[in-house]
């Protein structure tokens, strides 16, 4: 079966290619850059995949530049950047997400798996729509947001969560909760009780799996939130660290200790058939 690909991908791909052929030129990103109508800061984004070049003529120039005259590959290339333009369904609401949030969404969007920890809150693609909402809602005053604004991401995080129930290759998910993830109390009891029984029912699907980190275990625990993704293509794995700033890396080392700490995490935390169990333990708690 095909993979999928989004827009997210193509830049992504093209940026990898177009990094290939650069340090096969022995080009510095300034070198390759230098005269060409776009700054050395923009091809570096074009690299990463967190931007397009805007113009097929920038793109036909810096093919130039590293020397592809092959007819089919020139094509190949030009038909990539041309993908790499499209919009996806979230771009009416790009200016309301955070700056790095629409990469880390096409990310999620054309990932085949993702192993997830979260210590703070519930995670994304697990939470309902009142939870959401109300989490928008108590930042409001703090981060000066609007209405609009709360209405609007919580329409985008439920959107979002169709990766997972999608019947062309749904997202294989592997989440690590924080049992403090768990406990913290977001918009009220009957939001959370909610909650609670939207985890336990999404655990019944065959590619999700949720499993507790009981805070009376003395096991390990990372600092931080991550994420570790991966692609069914040839494009590398990464790890997502901060999915409101863009901040990822696909570095193989940190893929590795990544992957490493979740392994270490989910052999640590309670089975996954524990999951509804605990969860309906956590609902009789609440007052």
């Amino acid at each position: 079966m095909a993979a999928r690909r989004g827009a997210t991908f193509r830049r992504r791909e093209l940026g990898k290619e177009l990094r290939r052929l650069r340090e096969k030129n022995g080009l510095t990103i300034l070198e390759a850059a230098e005269g060409l109508g776009f700054s050395d800061a923009k091809l570096s984004r074009v690299e990463t995949g967190n931007n397009s070049l805007p113009r097929v003529a920038d793109m036909e120039a810096l093919l130039d530049r590293y020397g592809v005259t092959d007819i089919d590959d020139r094509e190949t290339l030009l038909a990539l950047h041309r993908e790499s333009r499209t919009s996806d369904w979230w771009r009416p609401y790009r200016s309301v997400m955070p700056s790095g949030l629409h990469t880390y969404v096409g990310l999620e969007m054309d990932a085949r798996a993702m192993r997830a920890w979260n210590a703070q809150v519930v995670f994304g693609l697990l939470q309902t729509e009142n939870y959401a909402r109300a989490m928008f809602m108590t930042a409001k005053p703090v981060e000066e947001t609007t209405t609009a604004f709360v209405e609007d991401n919580t329409r985008v995080r439920m959107e979002r969560k169709q990766v997972i129930t999608r019947q062309d290759q749904p997202l294989e998910l592997r989440v690590v909760l924080d049992e403090s993830a768990l406990r913290r109390v977001i918009g009220g009891p009957e939001i959370m009780r909610e909650q609670y029984e939207a985890i336990a029912e999404l655990c019944g699907l065959d590619n999700v799996t949720v499993q507790v980190l009981p805070q009376s275990l003395a096991t390990y625990r990372a600092s931080d939130n991550f994420i570790v993704v991966d692609f069914d293509s040839s494009l590398d794995s990464v790890v997502v660290l901060d999915t409101r700033t863009n901040s990822y890396t696909d570095k193989k080392g940190e893929v590795w200790k990544h992957n490493r700490r979740f392994d270490a995490m989910r052999e640590g935390a309670l089975p996954p058939t524990e999951t509804p169990r605990f969860l309906k333990e956590l609902a009789r708690e609440l007052v």
